[in-house]
């Protein structure tokens, strides 16, 4: 069976992630969609550690409502080390989505030091759909700080907004 795992902080998760797990999910049998806690600087200090507006349950939630619709795929929720999940889940490909040479230059350092501590599962880099280039957590955020929710149809998926809309932020 061909497993994949797409891993990301996901806060929240756009429909540019939803893309590549879409199109992931058309190449292998099982694709888990694993939101994690990013904290690369205490490995990598040239990296930063992130800040989440949500926490991990509601992160999670707002994966799951979004990849709903793909049967082959299964939004988990893991902190600790991606190699350690990925031998786990018997996984062979880490998924990552690509929208420019900045994102390229940030995944190529954590794609090498995945390899040289886990030989087993490959990386594979999709370049983002021409369209969705400029849709990134970041904006998504600021939206929802602004309080302008209805500015994220298009740039979330619905169900992942609906979410928003009803639940406290």
């Amino acid at each position: 069976m061909r497993i994949a795992l797409i891993p990301g902080s996901f806060d929240p998760i756009t429909l540019g992630h939803v893309n590549i797990i879409e199109r992931a999910a058309r190449m292998f049998d099982k694709v888990y969609v694993a939101v994690m806690i990013n904290d690369s600087a205490k490995y990598d200090k040239s990296l930063s550690s992130k800040q989440y507006m949500f926490d991990m349950e509601k992160r999670l939630e707002l994966a799951r409502l979004s990849v709903a619709h793909i049967e082959n795929v299964e939004a988990i929720a893991r902190s600790g080390m991606l190699i350690d999940l990925c031998d786990e889940l018997s996984v062979t490909c880490i998924v990552k989505g690509i929208r420019d040479a900045k994102d390229l230059e940030y995944e190529m350092i954590h794609a090498k030091w995945n390899k040289a501590h886990n030989d087993r599962a490959e990386t594979l880099f999709l370049p983002a759909d021409e369209g969705l280039t400029a849709v990134s957590s970041t904006e998504v955020r600021r939206i929802i700080e602004s309080g302008k929710l209805d500015e994220l149809s298009g740039i979330i998926h619905e169900n992942a907004l609906n979410y928003l809309k009803t639940n406290e932020i």
